[in-house]
């Protein structure tokens, strides 16, 4: 069986080189390739257009990857995201997976590792690098119940908010200092090193979903 994939990205030439690999993957097939997100969702108008994942860079005009990932989530949450991007910012990366994509990955990945990456997110639902995965294997066998408290718990759900730790801190009703005590001790505990791998991990546990 073949999975339909379609690439959204504002650099046709780009666009076009990333389709003729996917087209070379034995598993799936590019329906067609978009300039942005309006252009993506004008297409899913018509259900022969909707396909089972998207290839989805970010900063694009008119409605960008975030934007569009969004509209995705909500309207067809069937469809998977995944991110493919120039942006190695923690915060583009956070707002991403917030949005709901299912991994993220640079542009210059290499060819193996965005078919695999594609098979991982069609078949078991997201994809993250091997660092990440080794994270997740690491911190899978903890105890939530023991091993974080309930303040922590707390902290992890609003970290994986737009919300900024002084923001944080005001909705705990507590210090900053106090929220970046939180903060560390998780770090310290799941094996992480920043916002980042404590979103993944909630994600993992059903802390949080996209």
């Amino acid at each position: 069986m073949k999975y339909s994939v379609v690439v959204v990205d504002d650099h046709f030439l780009l666009s076009q080189a990333i389709g003729g690999l996917v087209q070379d993957f034995e598993n799936f097939d590019v329906l067609y390739l978009c300039k942005n997100g309006r252009e993506l969702l004008d297409k899913f108008e018509n259900p022969q257009n909707i396909p089972d994942l998207v290839l989805m860079d970010i900063k694009m005009p008119i409605l960008n990857g975030i934007e569009t990932t969004e509209k995705l989530k909500q309207n067809y949450p069937e469809v998977k995201v995944l991110a493919l991007s120039i942006e190695e910012d923690e915060y583009t990366i956070l707002k991403m997976l917030r949005a709901g994509a299912k991994g993220y990955l640079m542009k210059d990945t290499k060819k193996d590792i965005l078919e695999q990456a594609l098979l991982e997110v069609i078949k078991n639902g997201q994809y993250y690098t091997n660092t990440v995965s080794q994270i997740l294997m690491d911190s899978i066998e903890k105890n939530l119940d023991t091993e974080i408290k309930d303040k922590e718990l707390e902290f992890i759900k609003l970290a994986c908010t737009d919300m900024s730790y002084k923001e944080i801190a005001e909705t705990m009703f507590c210090s900053y200092k106090t929220v970046e005590g939180y903060r560390d001790s998780l770090y310290k505990k799941l094996g992480i090193k920043n916002r980042i791998g404590l979103m993944l991990f909630a994600i993992h546990h059903n802390i949080f979903t996209p």
